[in-house]
């Protein structure tokens, strides 16, 4: 089953549950879906790495907004930003550890060869290729620089 269709079969499960902050969270996934469906070029179909993209790029954003809300003191909203986050994130595959995440990125250093921030695009470019979906660009950027200035 796609995740379109998952979405959808969630949206109306909410609908008859009258959950309307789950239902929001969904409306805001299948949006994101229709619109990158929509998309020149596209074609009406996307792929599943690009359902991923999608689905990170929301938790990211609902992230970013809770820690914004938190910062100016409305945790009203945050509360309601996290909520969010945490439906989008269930369509996610399982997220890596930190631990994991270094080793791959220890693996991808040492298989390119890079000894300094010059080779960073390089195996940040490798890195989100191979954990695509399974870890955060932020993270797997802080654990790049990190090796490679130590």
């Amino acid at each position: 089953m796609s995740l379109e269709q998952k979405i959808n079969d969630d949206i109306k499960a909410a609908m008859l549950a009258k959950d309307k902050r789950k239902l929001e969270a969904l409306r805001a996934v299948k949006s994101a879906i229709l619109l990158a469906k929509t998309d020149k070029g596209a074609g009406g179909d996307i792929a599943e790495d690009a359902e991923m993209k999608i689905l990170q790029k929301l938790v990211k954003q609902r992230r970013d907004s809770a820690q914004l809300y938190n910062e100016q003191g409305r945790a009203d909203l945050a509360e309601e930003e996290q909520f969010q986050l945490e439906i989008i994130e269930k369509y996610l595959p399982a997220q890596m550890s930190e631990e994991d995440v270094t080793a791959v990125v220890v693996s991808i250093i040492e298989e390119t060869g890079a000894k300094s921030m010059k080779d960073m695009g390089r195996v940040m470019g490798m890195a989100s290729k191979k954990l695509a979906g399974q870890a955060d660009n932020k993270l797997i950027s802080e654990i790049v620089k990190k090796k490679l200035n130590a």
